[in-house]
């Protein structure tokens, strides 16, 4: 076999019994009009063999495995895993994920020895080891043109506009039809790029024509009330559109402006904070938030719906004879019976909640906890009778004890004011209309029974199926539709707060709160997956689980 594999690639499929000799003359005679392209990629032009048998021999004959790659062969977000540029010049495609592994069809697995390492290193640090597969090159393009086409076809007719007004227009009521969080319009060297956020991932859906940049950079300008004159940071917004307030921030490149929309609602409906996925009853609702004399600090990385989870918190407690006030920056939604105050560059969180404590409140929302003097009052506010909530950047529950620490906060104002700590992500749910069901892994239970042995938490797993993510219309082809929140809850009772007041370690109290009712996000990650929610793959984009165990 290993002199087979010596000879030449035409030969070898000659004797192999897929092609014959005619073919492989037609074949060379092409590649004397197009140097470029190989022998194997030309039989597939010319449709000379069986395309899904061709590519799978010619792997065998170098020792690669082959994949013919079709619509219904790639059931993953491609753009989830690589970025489409990243695609394009390396020539591959993700096109199938079980358990860690990530399936990833290159136009040249022999020769393109840098691509592959490249985006095998970019996804093992996301938890997913890389197989790579040999795929046609003009089978890899042929996917390319589809997913562009795809993309023009989202935008509908936008280069038909009759003009730039309609063209932004049509982009911003698309992003709101689709549900984006944001628009992101970037100039790229030859189009300007347009990608919206849709539960938290980015999708390409369009690319306009380069001569079209200047009058859409003026036109989001004039809209955004921005200086026409300057290309330095500028922040603006839009308040063209009914029942929208759009945040809007320019940032120079080296291809032009780039413009980032964030698409705030003025009015929404507040979820049910069970419907956001908080992982217990009222009861223990109620021991985690409706405490006086108290903070409770919500924890989370930017963009992971902290605030989405305070106002939940917020509606739930809210009645008339409670005396509700917010800070915030800005009042993302407008909820009757509360009293919210937006601040602005020349006032601070710490000016208004000075003047707020004068103001009789019962409970004080602060929307960020960003430096000493802030948290001082906060502190102040809950010691003096109220009850606040506000929001800290930390990676969960109990480093934000670490947090107010290095903030310059006494251990004793932590320990005797903080009285619940919550920290959360946000990940896809699988979408309903197009999620496949199939038997878990043996991987995949080994994850699952590592996972509940490490934090003592038995999942009932006998009899579950678990689910892939497909991809259709109602999707957005993702295969993911909305977004749940997976939590964990620090109550800082008395064994807490003590090791707080010895100025112990957050490694001391996690061993100390996991004796407790403590558990991290990482199980009530795998209870949504048990509960068909969502599943491990989207899981471990988030937490990296694969790779922790």
């Amino acid at each position: 076999m290993e002199i087979r594999k010596k000879q030449p690639l035409g030969i070898e499929l000659v004797r192999r019994g897929i092609v014959d000799g005619e073919a492989i003359e037609r074949a060379i005679q092409y590649q004397m009009e197009h140097p470029n392209k190989r022998i194997g990629d030309i039989l597939y032009i010319l449709k000379e063999a069986d395309p899904e048998r061709l590519v799978k021999e010619i792997a065998d004959i170098i020792g690669e495995k082959g994949i013919y790659l079709t619509e219904d062969k790639i059931s993953i977000d491609v753009t989830e895993y690589i970025p489409w540029d990243m695609m394009k010049q390396n020539k591959a495609v993700p096109f199938e994920i079980e358990s860690a592994k990530i399936k990833v069809a290159f136009a040249d697995v022999a020769g393109n020895k840098d691509s592959i390492k490249s985006i095998k290193m970019m996804l093992l640090n996301k938890g997913l080891v890389m197989e790579p597969y040999l795929a046609f090159e003009t089978n890899i393009e042929e996917y390319f043109q589809k997913f562009e086409s795809k993309a023009e076809e989202n935008m509908g007719d936008l280069e038909e506009t009759n003009s730039v007004t309609e063209l932004v227009d049509n982009i911003i009521k698309l992003a709101i039809e689709k549900r984006a969080s944001d628009i992101h319009i970037e100039p790229q060297i030859d189009s300007v790029r347009v990608r919206f956020r849709i539960d938290g991932e980015l999708f390409i859906m369009a690319n306009i024509g380069k001569e079209k940049q200047p009058q859409m950079i003026g036109r989001l300008k004039a809209i955004s009330n921005m200086h026409q004159e300057k290309q330095e940071s500028q922040d603006g917004r839009i308040l063209l559109y009914d029942n929208y307030n759009i945040r809007v921030s320019s940032q120079k490149n080296i291809y032009g402006e780039k413009f980032v929309l964030r698409m705030l609602k003025k009015t929404s409906e507040i979820r049910n904070i069970f419907e956001l996925g908080f992982p217990f009853g009222e009861k223990e609702l109620n021991k985690a938030i409706n405490k006086k004399n108290s903070l409770t600090i919500m924890a989370a990385p930017t963009g992971e719906g902290k605030t989405t989870t305070l106002y939940s918190i917020l509606d739930f407690l809210k009645s008339d004879d409670i005396n509700i006030t917010t800070i915030e920056d800005p009042v993302e939604i407008r909820i009757p019976g509360l009293n919210q105050i937006e601040i602005d560059k020349n006032v601070r969180f710490a000016d208004s909640l000075r003047t707020i404590l004068r103001q009789d409140p019962d409970v004080i929302l602060v929307g960020e906890i960003r430096d000493k003097e802030t948290a001082e009052i906060a502190i102040q506010a809950g010691q003096t009778g109220h009850y606040v909530l506000s929001t800290i950047h930390t990676i969960d529950a109990i480093e934000v004890v670490t947090r107010l620490r290095k903030m310059g906060l006494t251990d004793y104002d932590i320990a005797s004011t903080v009285g619940t700590t919550i920290s959360q992500r946000l990940i896809r749910r699988l979408c309903p209309h197009c999620r496949r069901e199939r038997e878990y892994t043996d991987f995949e239970k080994e994850i699952i029974e590592k996972i509940g042995e490490k934090y003592n938490y038995k999942f009932k797993l006998n009899g579950l199926k678990t689910y892939d993510a497909i991809g259709c219309e109602k999707c957005n082809n993702s295969g993911y539709y909305d977004r749940i929140g997976i939590f964990e809850v620090l109550n800082i009772d008395d064994d807490i707060k003590e090791l707080i007041m010895d100025g112990k370690s957050s490694i001391e109290i996690r061993r100390k709160a996991l004796e407790k009712d403590y558990r991290p996000l990482v199980v009530d990650g795998v209870v949504k997956v048990l509960n068909g929610d969502t599943n491990l793959n989207e899981l471990n984009k988030k937490l990296i689980i694969f790779n922790n165990l």
